[in-house]
């Protein structure tokens, strides 16, 4: 298949481009880089640098005759949708309902969309499964949800069938190094742990240590890149093979504390970890784990490279290639 992927020059998207490559589609790109580097997007994809806000770029974009999409571009920063709502409204939002109407335009009706565990909120019950209430305690996860209505909308107006992949947390880098540039300011625990190893930041503030866990510090279910990338591939064979409307969690049902990543990053990296413990953040639950049996069920999926151990060696990897790891699953 020809499948457009949007904001494939980021940092998960760059990952989901390998994947469908590998699996033998074609893939062009469209992404502004404004988060993303146009170094990352394997050459095997076709590139046109443009925004779902310009409906030149997207007429460009769907020239090319993309049997379907997959939409990743969008602002992902929790606290700042906070701050700032109306650049996610446009971004995410907006960006989405043009992205929409061209795929009507052009009569491509197959979409992934990139969504979210922040659609979920305070989980009152773990792990968190599809049929959980849906209350976003950010904007940020307030624009996932709004999108996912328009989803809705648009498969029972204009027949687009749609598969919205709903991320834990994301992280590690490709085991092969084919993406090279590491993540813009990361906002997520991981890449500031290691950005602090590498010496890029000075210590690792801890929001919180007197949570109902283990060790005082919040839980969080850690998925490799890699496995969220082959999950576009095989939710785009589900559409194929099915072509009716899911949604679907990506996690591993197995969490990581604060302290925990710290630990072993501390161990990868034979470097110190400075680090200090601060308020809570509003927001924050104390832990936050995915059911994804739906996803092994109907998608044929389950994550393979997700260990955090191997998460953090990829991170390691791309951070610091000078002082290359002994991970074989890396050679």
């Amino acid at each position: 298949m020809n499948i457009l992927v949007t904001g494939g020059a980021g940092y998960i998207g760059s990952h989901v481009v390998l994947d469908l490559l590998d699996s033998g589609h074609e893939v062009t790109v469209l992404d502004d880089l404004s988060l993303g580097f146009e170094k990352n997007v394997d050459v095997r994809a076709k590139f046109i640098r443009g925004s779902t806000l310009s409906e030149q770029d997207l007429k460009t974009a769907f020239s090319t005759g993309p049997d379907a999409v997959i939409h990743l571009a969008a602002w992902k920063a929790a606290g700042e949708s906070m701050v700032h709502p109306g650049k996610y409204s446009i971004n995410n939002i907006i960006g989405t309902l043009k992205l929409l109407m061209a795929m009507v335009d052009s009569g491509v009706q197959k979409m992934i969309f990139s969504s979210s565990a922040a659609i979920y909120g305070y989980p009152e019950y773990l792990p968190v499964d599809e049929k959980h209430r849906t209350d976003p305690i950010n904007y940020y996860g307030y624009t996932k949800l709004a999108i996912e209505d328009n989803l809705r909308w648009y498969s029972r107006l204009k027949g687009i069938s749609f598969v919205s992949l709903r991320y834990f947390n994301a992280a590690g880098y490709d085991s092969k190094n084919r993406v090279t540039e590491p993540e813009q300011n990361p906002q997520n625990l991981l890449p500031i742990v290691m950005e602090v190893a590498a010496g890029k930041r000075d210590k690792l503030e801890i929001y919180g240590d007197d949570y109902n866990t283990a060790d005082g510090t919040c839980i969080r279910d850690y998925i490799h890149v890699s496995d969220l990338a082959s999950a576009h591939t095989k939710a785009i064979q589900f559409l194929q093979r099915e072509g009716k409307d899911l949604l679907v969690n990506l996690g591993t049902g197995c969490g990581h504390s604060v302290l925990d990543v710290v630990r072993e990053a501390k161990q990868i990296t034979k470097h110190p970890i400075p680090s200090e413990f601060v308020e809570r953040r509003p927001g924050d639950p104390e832990e936050l784990i995915a059911s994804f049996e739906m996803a092994t069920d109907v998608l044929k999926w389950t994550p393979l490279h997700s260990g955090l151990n191997h998460i953090l060696h990829t991170m390691w990897e791309i951070l610091h290639p000078k002082e290359n790891s002994t991970n074989p699953e890396l050679t």
